[in-house]
């Protein structure tokens, strides 16, 4: 589900609109144009059937420790980082070498789920998340009110 969120323009697109005037010609995202270094988001594939919702997440090159789910007021975020260090030292050289990775990506809970039950699994750079759900009561039945 998609929600409209004010961009909070930085440096350059303020001055690109200075520049212009109040209409910029471009639409600047700053996000395209300067990006979070090291977090991606990555791909998911939902599966709703009678029972439960499957969430499949591609996030290959992690380990299932480097994973964190969370559910809180309704939204569920996964997470997960992985640093890497090497070093090397030699006679006549020293080699140090560093990398760091990270995923984000957060999900709405429909109302009708037990989140108290999800599980997670991770195995060959796809993690899997079953969401339960649960039996929905049954409602009042419709009234018309009158409109005076």
């Amino acid at each position: 589900m998609s929600t409209l969120a004010k961009r909070n323009g930085g440096l350059w697109p303020k001055m690109v609109q200075d520049f212009f005037g109040a209409e910029s010609p471009f639409d600047w995202d700053e996000k395209f144009w300067f990006p979070e270094k090291g977090v991606e988001v990555p791909s998911a594939n939902v599966i709703e059937n009678d029972k439960e919702f499957k969430l499949e997440l591609s996030a290959p090159g992690f380990d299932k420790k480097d994973f964190k789910v969370e559910v809180d007021n309704g939204i569920m975020c996964i997470s997960a980082e992985k640093e890497h260090k090497s070093e090397e030292e030699k006679e006549n050289y020293r080699k140090k070498e560093f990398s760091y990775s990270s995923i984000r990506r957060s999900f709405t809970l429909p109302e009708n789920v037990q989140d108290e039950n999800i599980d997670a699994k991770y195995d060959n750079g796809i993690l899997k998340i079953v969401i339960p759900k649960k039996a929905i009561e049954a409602g009042k039945s419709k009234k018309a009110i009158n409109v005076g």
